[in-house]
């Protein structure tokens, strides 16, 4: 089967790869990426997309997905990755919210305890302050698994 997208590696590129994955500078994805793009250079070794993703413990679909990048996209952000545009995780508290809470957590915790904690500060897992610490009723639990 003739690849969509084959990998043509300039002398200067082939010279900075083989630094990043026997040097092991950047990180586990980067090296990855560098080894798997050395190998598949149509001009040496030129291993199949199979053969690579087996000697690298991948998927075939990773190993072309990664020579898509390469020819659609430049080659730092392919051996690179992407940066992130935004966070995975948007924040919970804004503004005000979060000016209070540090506020809160930099002020001294109630008596009797040393620190805050969830508990103290009654935001823990939506609870009112000290009731983790009561016992819970498990007959309605029981009632409903009958």
């Amino acid at each position: 089967m003739e690849k969509k997208y084959v990998v043509r590696l300039s002398s200067q590129k082939r010279e900075t790869l083989p630094g990043v994955s026997k040097g092991r500078t950047g990180s586990s994805q980067k090296v990855w990426r560098a080894q798997i793009l050395l190998k598949a250079d149509i001009r040496e070794p030129n291993w199949t997309d199979a053969r690579i993703a087996e000697a690298y413990s991948c998927r075939v679909p990773a190993v072309e997905n990664l020579r898509k990048r390469l020819v659609t996209e430049r080659f730092e952000i392919t051996l690179n990755g992407k940066p992130r545009e935004a966070s995975p995780r948007q924040k919970r508290l804004k503004g005000k919210q979060d000016a209070k809470v540090t506020a809160m957590r930099l002020s001294k915790p109630p008596k009797g305890l040393t620190n805050w904690s969830s508990t103290a500060d009654g935001s823990g897992c939506g609870t009112e302050v000290g009731r983790l610490n009561q016992p819970r009723d498990h007959s309605a639990d029981a009632e409903k698994m009958e």
